[in-house]
């Protein structure tokens, strides 16, 4: 093999003519997978000393290649190291480099191994990374919102539907409803590392390789479970990177919900909640105005996640068996959505932090819209062996009394209600107490006070 002398790509005896400065320019990934550099030689760390395991390599030859990766790493990290758009990509440049600090044994370094496999298992220890990267966040914002709850047991709002008031809730509980997504969320990212926890390394160009290597001892070197099944699909495969993307997309639709929720919230019209000068923005011409800029950036950045998931769907969704360069844009797309995603959980946290209920203010609008309404109909299938069809028809009638003479249910005397339902006695009247409402929705997971206390519990022990 000769020393890479000539500062010329690797391919270079094949193809005679220097390639076109257009190609060179749509062809190079560097300045996107240079991300992988640590995973990119670990990875070839692995495969060099296996390939001495089997005695496909030297002692010497093994040493002296491991001593120019770990260098060129050092390089890498003290920002020495240059990049060069020529050789495409970070696999390439490190092998070049390697060939200048070592010389020819450089060569050995891709003996039984081909860009495709080398690529793909890099991509899968970066994204086993990320994943838990990004459940670490998670983790911090579940945290937000348990102490939050916390404090909020008892703080008394209306719960919507069609974003009308329906029934009293417990702001904690309503909180405690992002929780629960959040964690789904994490279980998706959790389920994901078994997907990544398969080794490409040893599937080489799309056939497998004669040399006698030993995949199992990179695959546990590397960290993986087992090695890959099918050479051909392990090079093609980017279901992984779909579940990412998908997950990804999940976790920014939640994101999105509880920021839509807290800019209506912050509104004028609800006032339910107010939020720090840490975290809105004013006007250019409007004094007066602090806007909420960053739930804003929140609910937008979801369309980027959901765009990204669907290029990579359009990408794979022409392509036969097995490698093409179509597929060298999942990393770009992949690094984008996750740098989005962190910059939106940190940014969440942030606003978590930096908020505040607005108590009165939800305990007034709780108490428009006479939410206790179904608390009366339950009441009369309780206590007056009504069907709960008969109980709604009389609760309509008794709402639609109320309205008329502009009066809360709770404002409603007993003679006035047994206008309508005659059997009705001075009982009924806790029933239109929000307090008495909520403490009553006792089923598991339902919004009472004892309920989320304990669910509180059960989260923090998870």
């Amino acid at each position: 093999m000769n020393k890479n002398k000539n500062n010329k790509t690797i391919w270079n005896v094949r193809i005679k003519k220097n390639t076109s400065t257009a190609f060179q320019k749509i062809g190079s990934s560097i300045e996107i997978d240079k991300k992988l550099y640590k995973e990119d030689i670990v990875g070839s760390i692995a495969h060099v000393e296996m390939l001495f395991r089997q005695k496909i390599i030297s002692f010497k030859i093994k040493n002296k290649i491991i001593y120019g990766l770990n260098k060129i790493e050092k390089e890498i990290v003290k920002k020495k190291f240059e990049y060069n758009k020529k050789y495409e990509d970070i696999h390439i440049n490190i092998e070049n480099r390697l060939f200048e600090l070592i010389g020819d044994e450089a060569g050995y370094i891709h003996t039984a191994r081909s860009r495709n496999d080398q690529v793909i298992t890099d991509f899968k220890m970066w994204l086993r990374s990320a994943t838990i990267k990004i459940n670490k966040n998670l983790d911090n914002t579940v945290n937000i919102i348990l102490k939050i709850a916390e404090k909020n047991v008892k703080t008394i709002m209306p719960g919507f539907t069609h974003l009308k008031n329906a029934q009293a809730v417990s702001f904690a509980h309503y909180l405690l409803a992002y929780v629960e997504m959040f964690k789904r969320d994490k279980q998706r990212f959790i389920n994901n590392l078994e997907s990544l926890s398969e080794n490409p390394l040893g599937a080489a160009a799309l056939t497998g390789t004669s040399f006698n290597i030993d995949r199992n001892f990179t695959t546990k070197k590397l960290g993986f479970k087992k090695p890959t099944n099918n050479s051909i699909d392990t090079v093609s495969d980017r279901d992984f990177v779909l579940d990412f993307l998908y997950s990804v997309s999940v976790c920014s639709l939640h994101i999105s919900r509880i920021a839509e929720e807290f800019i209506i919230w912050n509104s004028d019209a609800f006032n339910l909640i107010n939020l720090s000068d840490g975290v809105v923005t004013g006007s250019s011409i409007m004094p007066q105005k602090k806007n909420p800029d960053l739930l804003e950036y929140l609910r937008g950045k979801s369309g980027t996640s959901f765009g990204n998931l669907f290029s990579m769907l359009t990408i794979l969704k022409g392509l036969p068996l097995s490698y093409f360069k179509d597929l060298q844009d999942d990393k770009e797309i992949v690094f984008k959505s996750n740098e989005t995603l962190i910059n939106c959980v940190l940014i969440l946290n942030e606003i978590l932090k930096n908020f505040k209920p607005n108590k009165k203010k939800m305990l007034e609008l709780a108490n428009i819209g006479y939410i206790t309404a179904t608390d009366l109909a339950d009441y009369l299938v309780k206590n007056h062996a009504m069907s709960f069809r008969k109980a709604y028809q009389v609760t309509a009638l008794i709402v639609n009394y109320a309205e008329k003479k502009k009066k809360k249910l709770d404002e409603l005397n007993i003679n006035e209600l047994n206008k309508i339902e005659p059997k009705l006695t001075n009982d009924v009247l806790k029933i239109f107490d929000l307090e008495y409402s909520v403490r009553s929705k006792k089923s598991y997971g339902g919004t009472s006070f004892d309920n989320i206390k304990k669910m509180i519990t059960k989260h923090k022990k998870n």
